[in-house]
């Protein structure tokens, strides 16, 4: 039975039927909207796979919770593919892995298909040049993942001697602004959006950790 202008009650045994047949609603939905299409029932045994961990969850699990929350449109296990990957890349270049996560998601909520008005592409948001300069696929998730890791661990480890400043923010600042400005400036530059950006990604961060 399928709603019309003559049958309205279609709609409500269509409802019934998908209920019954235990796939969920919300998981068609995300499933239609999704980039990747996720498991078409986002429950397992009642507990929402990634959301219920609390705050002893691994870590991965942890970013994959603030990924879902930040863009919907990423089904579970997608979302912990990805977070997966973001520590491992983080374990690899030595930088923290919910640093790398926070800054992403600010970048482009982990959308593979993101595309900014200045060109920047994909999960990591990379200009085409950068990416040719660090031999990145911007499309691809892992390899945009690994490249902002590599990126970003570079700036940290550049800032270090500074040690009567915020390591982190200059690598966020450099990330945004590129490192040009922070030498012009001697510091974080007074652009609003970039010190707008780096208290997103502060907050992100914290967010994850302390979830």
């Amino acid at each position: 039975m399928v709603p019309t202008p003559g049958n309205p009650l279609g709609a409500v045994f269509v409802a019934t039927a998908l209920t019954v047949s235990g796939v969920r609603i919300d998981g068609l939905r995300d499933a239609a909207l999704s980039w990747h299409i996720p498991p078409p029932v986002g429950v397992m045994r009642g507990l929402r796979l990634c959301m219920d961990g609390g705050r002893t969850a691994p870590r991965a699990m942890k970013i994959a919770r603030e990924v879902m929350r930040t863009n919907p449109r990423i089904g579970a296990i997608d979302a912990l593919l990805l977070a997966t990957d973001v520590v491992e890349a983080a374990r690899a270049h030595e930088i923290g892995a919910p640093f790398l996560a926070a800054a992403l998601l600010q970048e482009s909520a982990f959308d593979p298909n993101a595309v900014s008005p200045a060109g920047a592409i994909g999960i990591a948001q990379f200009t085409a040049p950068t990416a040719l300069e660090y031999g990145v696929d911007p499309w691809e998730p892992r390899s945009a993942i690994g490249g902002a890791a590599r990126v970003l661990s570079a700036y940290v480890a550049g800032y270090r001697a500074r040690d009567d400043e915020d390591v982190d923010a200059l690598a966020l600042a450099a990330y945004n602004a590129g490192p040009a400005a922070v030498a012009r400036y001697g510091g974080v530059p007074p652009y609003a959006e970039t010190r707008e950006y780096i208290v997103d990604v502060r907050d992100r961060w914290s967010r994850i950790v302390g979830r």
